[in-house]
């Protein structure tokens, strides 16, 4: 039979260390279920809003025009009347002002009428796009007009067409969020395509065909007979509920970082749960030693104490959610800039049902311990002051391997990814386990020191002082401190090297999509010795004769193979780079390897890790879709990590020299010549964009700042878990404290 006064005036009696401990099971949720809930309303947001998120039905996207199978396919779709389809052109290209001869990168995007299917084009006039975007006519977003000092009504230079700027962009529905990109957004209407004349063989362009299917039950199956003709890979066929969003993308990979850190605060949390619920079981030492002493069971301490433990964690539990909810109303501010401005906030239920379920087991888990030390406890040895020390068993050892499983098995769940999961398990505990040792070695040492100075070795002695949390306390704060310091540094190494201190021999120009015929042009303009380099765009297709599978390699959280590459041919080493295997960049069998039909190439480590590529093995590359077979002969790396071109996969000229392909250049130029150099460029030769290093380096460090705001923020959750175990710690010594000074006082 349960006695609740009695429960219920222990918690009274220890209110303070209740009250701790309540709020270390808050605070093991907090991060978790408000990430989750947050994740949540973001992803049904992007659900419901999906078809305004790319603003079709059906989606086709290439980097070439797309195959004559693929379009005759879509005009029949049309004529039959079950859909309406427009197609999108994006590239980047200079924007100028012809009066003040003043050029800005611009991100161009080029539609036929129709677009969007869905959705709407915010513009500041209130005006409908598809009356304002006419032949002869542009609609730009604000930075055109400051960069380039004109207004509404002015004629800019694109390519080899003057066109007027009728109107500002405020928002478009297939481009939410502007978080990272070269240059200001431009509308172009489709009919002014062929007089820009920048499409120029090589050059890289977005081409996305948007369809709207009048039945919308026909979706998924006009998708899979357009799938069934479209070029693979060169040519991807989604629907709105499967296509690939960069807003999504970006957004789920940012939050699996964040979710590490809520499982590391969550562990922490856990630890001060167990201090919390130590200190407060030995308050109730005496009242434990009394009720076994007149003949109360183990079990029916044991069985009181774990009411009062699964009343506190359900207040905890309760105090965590509704927490939670208020932190989610926050975090569209902490978000500004990353997500977009439409998600809704919603209370997700299944975060919910989680979060009880996570409150639950962690409380679960991290009280076991200290109740086993309750039911060990003898009258005798409290009632004398014996503190020996808890023997260790099996069901102790037992618990701990729980634990350790329970928090992989939740890191695997949360990451969605079982290799991942275990590094970073192993990684966090060998992180604990560091600290641990270490806290051990110092607290040991400093036990066996005697300072000369009486206040020192008072507070040596402290630390040391019965009830007190010291190992704890040290143990939590070293390792939250030790993973915000990681964080802190790796932000200032990248700011140092990237941001801060720029090398000053390193090109800060870039320029872009020179064509073979334009590279003597080219130089002219610029006038001063340029590194080029050939780009032939190209896809993996298979290592030893094993396809690249690419639903797979789409879902690594990195770099991956599925990707399109950029090849280029030379027969020298950059400067920033070095063999590591292979005694040149093509060997001496050469003329082997092309009586065999293959060619020689020269790989990069980092893709080499990716897929596993050794020396000897086979790639085969699909350049628009004619193979080339490539025997690797060599392993290159980079002795720098700068803002250098680099590229994964070197050739022989004469293997991709007749290939269709770009120019890639870059110069270290000052300011004024660059101004003057992309007037000449956007007058000249119009296809060439240009790249100042320079403004990137700036938006690129606005993006880490931002990034790195919102980690310290959620990081600040694991420093508050070892602050409320040295709270509890406090309340825990403070009859010893003050009877040590009233001891002092009498001497």
């Amino acid at each position: 039979m349960l006695h609740f006064r009695f429960i219920l005036r222990q918690i009274r009696s220890s209110h303070k260390q209740a009250l701790i401990f309540v709020l270390c099971v808050a605070l093991s949720l907090l991060t978790l279920v408000s990430l989750g809930g947050f994740s949540s309303s973001v992803r049904n947001s992007m659900l419901k809003d999906a078809r305004q998120l790319h603003a079709a039905d059906i989606i086709i996207h290439s980097h070439y025009p797309l195959s004559s199978r693929l379009v005759t396919a879509i005009m029949d779709f049309k004529e039959q009347g079950v859909a309406v389809g427009a197609m999108v052109y994006e590239f980047y290209s200079m924007a100028a002002n012809p009066a003040q001869e003043e050029s800005v990168l611009s991100h161009l995007k080029v539609t036929e009428p129709g677009y969007p299917f869905y959705g709407r084009v915010e513009l500041a006039s209130g005006r409908a796009y598809s009356e304002v975007l006419t032949p002869g006519s542009i609609i730009v977003e604000q930075p055109v007009l400051d960069r380039l000092n004109v207004e509404l009504g002015d004629h800019l230079q694109i390519g080899s067409a003057k066109l007027v700027i009728a109107d500002i962009v405020i928002a478009e529905p297939d481009r939410p969020v502007s978080f990272f990109s070269f240059g200001p957004r431009i509308f172009i209407a489709a009919a002014d395509l062929d007089n820009l004349d920048l499409i120029r063989k090589g050059s890289r362009i977005h081409y996305n065909y948007l369809l709207k299917v009048n039945d919308p039950k026909m979706v998924d199956r006009l998708a899979g007979e357009l799938a069934t003709v479209a070029a693979d890979p060169q040519e991807r066929v989604n629907t709105f509920e499967n296509a690939e969003s960069g807003v999504k993308r970006f957004f789920e990979n940012f939050l699996f970082f964040l979710n590490l850190i809520g499982i590391f605060t969550l562990l922490l949390a856990g630890i001060g749960i167990q201090t919390a619920l130590q200190a407060l079981l030995r308050d109730s030492e005496y009242t434990i030693g009394v009720m076994k002493a007149v003949g109360a069971t183990n079990r029916f301490i044991c069985s009181h104490f774990i009411v009062m433990i699964l009343m506190l964690g359900t207040a905890g539990t309760v105090l965590g959610l509704g927490v939670s909810f208020l932190l989610q109303s926050y975090f569209p501010t902490l978000f500004t800039g990353i997500l977009p401005a439409t998600v809704n906030l919603e209370i997700a239920w299944d975060a919910v049902f989680e979060g009880l379920l996570l409150g639950i087991a962690v409380v679960a888990l991290f009280s076991f311990l200290p109740l086993r030390r309750v039911r060990d406890l003898k009258p005798a040895a409290i009632f004398r002051k014996e503190r020996g020390p808890a023997q260790a068993g099996l069901d102790q050892y037992v618990i701990i391997a729980v634990i350790i499983s329970f928090f992989t098995g939740l890191t695997i769940w949360q990451l969605e990814d079982v290799f991942t999961g275990i590094y970073f398990v192993l990684g966090l505990f060998g992180l604990l386990g560091l600290t641990t040792f270490t806290t051990l070695a110092l607290l040991r040492i400093m036990r066996k020191t005697r300072p000369r100075t009486l206040a020192l070795r008072q507070a040596f002695r402290g630390l040391f002082r019965p009830k007190n949390a010291t190992r704890a306390i040290i143990i939590t704060l070293s390792a939250s401190l030790a993973v915000i310091f990681s964080i802190y540094l790796i932000e200032q190494n990248l700011q140092a090297t990237y941001i801060e201190s720029y090398p000053p021999d390193l090109p800060n120009v870039y320029f872009l999509d020179i064509q073979t015929s334009q590279r003597r042009d080219f130089a002219d303009i610029i006038d001063m010795a340029a590194q080029f380099y050939p780009i032939v765009r190209a896809r993996l297709a298979s290592i030893n004769n094993r396809p690249i599978d690419r639903e797979v390699e789409r879902q690594r959280r990195r770099d991956n193979l599925s990707r399109e590459f950029n090849l280029t041919y030379r027969d020298f080493l950059l400067d920033d780079e070095q063999l590591i295997a292979g005694d040149s960049l093509f060997g001496k069998r050469t003329e082997e390897l092309h009586q065999r039909g293959e060619v020689p190439v020269s790989v990069l480590d980092t893709v080499a890790e990716i897929g596993d590529i050794k020396i000897g093995d086979l790639l085969v590359f699909k350049v628009q879709s004619i193979p080339i077979r490539a025997r690797v002969t060599s392993m290159r790396t980079r002795t720098e990590s700068q803002l250098r071109p680099y590229f994964y996969f070197v050739f022989e000229e004469e293997t991709l020299k007749a290939a269709p392909q770009t120019i890639f250049s870059s110069v270290k130029m000052d300011r004024a010549k660059l101004a003057q150099v992309q007037n000449r460029l956007t007058e000249k030769l119009p296809n060439v964009s240009v790249i100042d290093i320079a403004k990137t380096i700036e938006v690129l460090a606005r993006i880490m700042h931002k990034l790195s705001a919102i980690v310290q923020f959620f990081t600040s959750f694991s420093i508050i878990a070892g602050l409320l175990i040295i709270i509890s710690s406090i309340f825990a010594t403070r009859l010893a404290r003050i009877r040590e000074a009233v001891y002092y006082k009498i001497v």
